[in-house]
């Protein structure tokens, strides 16, 4: 891969990545409910989860969606309706103290597996690996985009996990967390606009 090319994949992998959308916006609202280090496995779960779908899109899956655009709408469905349920356990989470002890964040598995019915995640995966990719570099190309994913979007999903924990304090007001979760919830609902839209 040619130095302009890798700037240009990185650029893009970090835009991509640090904008608001479903993992971000479930990250924050974590990291305010739970804490950091609590939301690591979270984390986790959708930097390496999500490079491995990169990976996979790149060896051949983004293929199988060109040709049979009926499996992208199949992944939509599942995704909507899991977002609404995260939705709504966003708007329902316990205080922070109360949280620590009743409340779990998302786990490593299934914040991984969450990727997999995320359409801007898909997206995210289908535009590098045929856009940046090598041209014929086949899985060794396929492996450098998604390890260069990987270490971009890391960055990114600490960052907003981290700003989560950094307004904790200010959510131990039950007032404001009331109203912190209830804007979070609403935010994750609006990115499922777009997603429908492309349904209608």
């Amino acid at each position: 891969m040619s130095y302009e090319l890798l700037t240009a994949f990185v650029t893009f992998a970090f835009v991509a990545s640090i904008t608001p959308g479903p993992n971000n916006l479930m990250l924050m609202a974590s990291g305010a409910n739970f804490g950091w280090r609590r939301t690591v496995p979270h984390l986790l779960g959708v930097s390496l989860g999500h490079g491995f779908l990169v990976l996979v899109l790149g060896l051949g899956l983004a293929r199988v969606f060109e040709a049979y655009p009926l499996a992208r709408t199949l992944l939509t469905v599942p995704c909507a309706a899991y977002l609404v349920f995260l939705a709504w356990k966003i708007a329902h989470a316990a205080p922070p103290e109360q949280a620590r002890a009743e409340g779990k964040p998302l786990t490593f598995l299934q914040a991984a597996a969450f990727q997999w019915v995320n359409p801007k995640a898909v997206y995210m995966g289908i535009t590098a690996q045929t856009t940046y990719a090598p041209e014929n570099g086949g899985w060794v190309g396929a492996m450098v985009i998604a390890g260069v994913f990987i270490c971009v979007n890391i960055v990114s999903v600490n960052t907003w996990a981290m700003g989560g924990t950094q307004v904790r304090r200010w959510l131990a007001d039950p007032f404001r967390l009331r109203v912190f979760n209830w804007t979070m919830a609403a935010l994750l609902l609006l990115t499922l606009v777009p997603i429908l839209a492309e349904l209608a």
